[in-house]
């Protein structure tokens, strides 16, 4: 059991809290029983003071709860609603304390600033005249004659800008606007009316940041979500054209205009994401179907085109048709010149062709445009080393196959050429000697390319059969001596058998 003397303890303990929590409950109860506005509106400014800005938001709204005359009770609200940005709300409160107490005049001149701010000069205007009728202080009378001038000045400047608009001169709207925008930041049609003129001057980036702003300025903003969606889809940019066309289609899901776009972008997108995933599973033939599809699907925007012949050019050389590769890397090429994806993936499939110097050329051009890619380094020091090595002996060129050859296609080829070029199928002495020259090569050729380390340095750029470029490691002589030096070597063995020729 639990003894007397510990619950005295515990009591004692936090008496204090209960008696401080007591007494709350008891302010709480007696503000609710008083309805004492005063109360609220007391305890809001010292929070207001303090800048506990939501907690003084929830007195004043309890003062204009307690008494909806209360004109300073609604003007305490304003503040605060000023206080943390939202004008939208303020301006309510100001307009309600000015219905109630038309000679408030520092409500009536914080109501004609927010209406400035809005691009509303008529009613603005208005505010400002009377504030200078109103006996107003000096600090106020000076204040609303300041931006009365500032508004009268804004009216000539929208009316020039709307002009010049309609004039197709855009840049000088546009620097018109960027004056009455300073003033009017809030200002939602000077906003439209300047990201149109960027449209015109196909400055793309400054339209959507102007549109940006207006579909917060604004709610139910369809139009500008469809514009937004229009611009990143003709910048080549469907995944944000999807999510500004979805952000209209969620205010107005009728919406024609946005959803007939968000069909097409969709269809779009779902294709890229298709083909791209392709190009993952290395399944080239099928991507570039799919990337075709893509062309057809949006035939006008180049952007697309171009991406999609970007995409097409690399599966192809990942997927090694290197002809048609090189032919559709270079379509690109031809807009843009220095695409390095384009420039790597040409490159590829020259090194594929065997046509070297044009790979070096694509790489080096692709590292001045992209100085740290690691696969431009890789590609150039390979296509160099190839080149080297296409100067010397070529294995695979000696026994005519590509090198991606397998070996039960390197021994076919071996087989042969060295029954076509076996020396006793010669007889003049010149002939003879030149066969088995030729002879030798074929075989020297298929021991490197049939010896897995033997053909991994070789596609390194070191040749195993040449003393020279070996670096380090074991020599291969096994060919010194001519063809005497094929005394008990089979160069048709390939297993426990043997090749013999019938001579007539």
């Amino acid at each position: 059991m639990v003894s007397i003397n510990h619950v005295a303890h515990k009591i004692l303990t936090y008496m204090p809290f209960v008696l401080v929590l007591i007494d709350l409950r008891y302010e709480g109860v007696k503000c609710g029983r008083d309805g004492s506005v005063e109360s609220h509106l007391e305890m809001g400014k010292k929070l207001l003071a303090a800048g506990q800005l939501a907690d003084a938001l929830s007195h004043f709204h309890a003062a204009v709860d307690g008494d909806p005359k209360n004109y300073m009770a609604y003007y305490r609200r304003a503040t605060v609603y000023l206080a943390m940005g939202k004008s939208k709300s303020a301006l309510p409160d100001l307009s309600r304390v000015i219905e109630l107490k038309p000679d408030f005049t520092s409500a009536r001149l914080q109501r004609g600033n927010l209406l400035l701010k809005q691009g509303r000069l008529d009613e603005a205007e208005s505010d400002f005249k009377k504030v200078l009728k109103s006996n107003p202080s000096d600090k106020e009378e000076k204040e609303a004659q300041s931006q009365l001038t500032k508004s009268d000045e804004i009216q000539r400047l929208v009316v020039q800008a709307h002009s010049n608009f309609n004039s197709r001169d855009y840049m000088t709207a546009a620097a018109q606007l960027d004056t009455i925008i300073e003033t009017c930041v809030w200002d939602v049609n000077s906003r439209e009316l300047r990201a149109e003129c960027f449209i015109q001057m196909g400055e793309m980036g400054k339209a959507i940041s102007d549109l940006k702003a207006t579909s917060k300025l604004k709610s139910d903003n369809t139009q500008a979500f469809y514009k937004l969606s229009s611009i990143y889809y003709n910048l080549g940019d469907h995944e944000m054209s999807l999510n500004e066309v979805r952000e209209c289609l969620k205010l107005d899901p009728d919406h024609k205009q946005c959803y007939s776009h968000y069909k097409q972008v969709k269809k779009l997108n779902k294709q890229i994401q298709s083909a791209e995933e392709l190009i993952q599973e290395q399944r080239y033939e099928d991507a570039v179907s799919k990337y075709e599809a893509v062309m057809k699907t949006e035939p006008n925007v180049h952007h697309y085109s171009l991406h999609a012949k970007e995409r097409i050019c690399h599966a192809l050389s990942q997927g090694q048709h290197a002809s048609r590769a090189i032919s559709v890397c270079s379509e690109v090429l031809q807009s843009e010149p220095e695409n390095v994806n384009a420039l790597k993936d040409r490159a590829e499939a020259y090194v594929l062709e065997e046509q070297y110097e044009e790979a070096i050329k694509d790489y080096e051009t692709a590292g001045q445009h992209s100085e740290n890619d690691r696969q431009v380094k890789e590609g150039l020091e390979k296509a160099q080393r190839l080149l080297k090595q296409s100067q010397k002996r070529d294995y695979y060129k000696i026994l005519g196959v590509k090198r991606t050859a397998q070996k039960k296609e390197i021994i076919k080829a071996y087989r042969k050429l060295a029954q076509q070029w076996h020396p006793d199928n010669f007889q003049d002495p010149e002939d003879k000697k030149k066969a088995e020259k030729k002879f030798i090569d074929i075989a020297q050729a298929k021991e490197v390319l049939t010896d897995p380390e033997m053909r991994t340095k070789f596609d390194h750029g070191e040749d195993p059969m040449d003393p020279e470029s070996q670096q380090g490691g074991h020599h291969h002589h096994h060919f010194q001596g001519g063809f005497q030096g094929f005394q008990g070597f089979n160069p048709f063995g390939s297993g426990p058998f043997n090749f013999k020729f019938n001579f007539n």
